[in-house]
């Protein structure tokens, strides 16, 4: 039997955790969009949303679309679990190969565990990473096993009007998906996906899907702020799937 789909939102400030707590989000994921896909917001706003939404709430935290510097990832990792995230994403923007993927995701993880055995490290990968000679994400299975993360993420560096189905067909996805599992990561799915996507996403069977721009409001060509009028209706949609 395949797990229940949760919904992360994304957001960058904390009226709109608000809002996506209020709406149903099953995870608060903290980023500024402004610094990339997977870009690092501020301590504050991290220690402020924690604040606002209490113990309970389920929080990540991006620290960034690293380059290859690993000690720099590991302080802004430290700092990501301090402030009070439940989930720290690493985004493996600037390693290239495998070996440097996993020696930046194996002191990402040391740093975050050795100040809360916790709080989980995600390491993250690009679906378009062809465009940016990035590192293939279907590696990133293996690296989170080896470094003793606990989940991975898929998302999408440059959306555009693209999202992840462009860029890594069902069969890949399900590879992804199916190794990950068996090697009892959690698995999170994002990129320009939308209410369209649910059920494509939960028959992978992915743990997580993650949105944003779905469920903020619309201003002629550009996203506003996340809504929970829209988050609500993102969390039906999931619940109409789910067994």
């Amino acid at each position: 039997m395949k797990n229940k789909l949760k919904l992360l939102v994304s957001i960058s400030e904390v009226d709109e955790a608000l809002d996506a707590f209020k709406g149903g989000a099953d995870i608060i994921d903290i980023k500024n969009p402004k610094e990339g896909a997977l870009g690092a917001n501020f301590p504050w706003v991290i220690r402020k949303v924690r604040k606002v939404l209490g113990d309970k709430a389920q929080i990540s935290a991006t620290i960034g679309d690293m380059p290859n510097l690993p000690g720099t990832a590991s302080l802004a990792a430290l700092g990501v679990a301090c402030s009070g995230a439940n989930y720290v994403k690493v985004g493996l923007f600037g390693t290239g190969s495998f070996e440097d993927a996993l020696y930046m995701v194996e002191n990402v993880v040391k740093s975050v565990k050795d100040y809360n055995s916790k709080v989980k490290v995600i390491a993250s990968g690009y679906a378009d990473y062809a465009e940016f000679k990035g590192l293939n994400p279907l590696m990133i299975p293996k690296i989170a096993n080896e470094s003793r993360a606990d989940g991975v993420l898929i998302d999408v560096k440059n959306k555009g009007k693209l999202n992840l189905f462009n860029f890594l067909n069902l069969y890949q996805l399900q590879k992804f998906i199916d190794e990950s599992h068996k090697l009892n990561l959690t698995v999170a799915l994002a990129g320009g996906l939308d209410k369209g996507d649910v059920v494509k996403i939960k028959e992978l069977g992915a743990d997580i899907i993650g949105v944003r721009r779905a469920v903020c409001e619309k201003l002629n060509d550009t996203f506003g702020k996340v809504r929970k009028d829209f988050v609500l209706d993102f969390v039906k949609t999931i619940k109409s799937f789910q067994g």
